[in-house]
């Protein structure tokens, strides 16, 4: 049997409903298939106060094993370093993180708040917000920038807004069923297996993308169009499998016709938000996208758009639509 504690921080719940979402494997085929024994989850947990208390002690204390220990949220700091802010049976939730964290054989960061800060680490961040080991892109976060858990690893980041049920349980699977040494991380402690491609493989709209060929609304967005020139859609610079694993099995954002968030990557949300900057691409002397794909330079795009858009041919600017 592989033990997995479950803990919320910061306020946030998508990533507790999205892992009760997955499907393959399911939550019940983690239970039933993979051995795994759930010590403690959100929504799953039948013990509550005292008894769920004992849980977590025991835990901390070495008194039961603990396997994985998984973490979603930010870890708040606040108010002056005292973590009252985020107040979880009896205590400030960052001791019961500092503690978990150095028990377990593994700790995994589900969702970006738990793995960047996300949205509560956005300047001026009153809560002092962060992610377990990256504020942000710059490593460190909450429990440092050196730090290994049991294993030897540093904490696994799998990220989104929510995270996709299934990178949460295929991961889960690999890590107990003994194939941990199978799990290459990026730079970012993602596993390469999710985040090496872009949103943006896959896209049905990269026709549109690639003639430069705009949708001037949201409800084009669902017909014809690409969402990168206007839209502020992040697909070609986020690296997610969005458009490989489906969301529900049969979509994703692109393919409804909203753009990528790029919430899997540590500085979401991009432009902190400011005016502005939300659905919005922001450009360059008005027309020159500020942020492009990795690889490309301003100058060559410049080039590339133009003749793009000159050899575009008449189809691609109709509508493709078909039921």
């Amino acid at each position: 049997m592989t033990s997995v504690l479950w803990l919320q921080g910061g306020a946030c719940s998508g990533n507790t409903m999205s892992f009760l979402n997955a499907d393959e494997p399911s939550v019940v085929d983690l239970i039933v298939d993979f051995g795994l024994e759930v010590l403690w989850h959100p929504t799953l947990g039948l013990e509550m106060g005292v008894k769920a208390q004992k849980i977590f002690k025991d835990c901390a204390e070495g008194k039961r094993p603990l396997d994985i220990f998984v973490f979603e949220g930010t870890v708040i700091e606040g108010p002056d370093g005292t973590g009252r802010f985020d107040m979880f049976a009896d205590r400030p939730m960052k001791d019961w993180v500092t503690e978990l964290a150095e028990a377990a054989s593994i700790v995994v960061a589900i969702g970006d708040c738990a793995c960047f800060g996300g949205l509560p680490a956005v300047a001026p961040n009153p809560s002092d917000s962060t992610g377990l080991q990256f504020h942000r892109k710059a490593k460190g976060g909450f429990l440092g920038a050196d730090w290994r858990s049991k294993s030897g690893l540093p904490v696994i980041n799998i990220p989104g807004c929510p995270a996709h049920p299934d990178w949460i349980t295929q991961i889960i699977v690999a890590l107990a069923t003994g194939r941990v040494g199978d799990i290459a991380l990026d730079d970012l402690n993602r596993p390469q297996t999710f985040f090496t491609q872009f949103v943006h493989n896959g896209c049905t709209r990269n026709t549109f993308f690639e003639f430069k060929q705009s949708t001037m609304s949201f409800g084009e967005g669902t017909r014809t169009g690409c969402l990168f020139y206007e839209f502020g859609c992040r697909g070609p610079m986020t690296h997610a499998p969005c458009n490989r694993i489906l969301w529900n099995r049969q979509s994703s954002k692109t393919r409804a016709g909203m753009p990528c968030l790029g919430c899997t990557e540590p500085e979401f949300p991009f432009a902190d938000l400011m005016p502005g900057s939300v659905f919005k691409t922001q450009l360059i002397a008005g027309a020159i996208p500020k942020d492009l794909p990795p690889g490309e330079d301003h100058v060559t795009y410049m080039a590339m758009a133009a003749a793009a858009r000159i050899s575009a041919p008449k189809w691609s600017k109709e509508d493709m639509f078909v039921v």
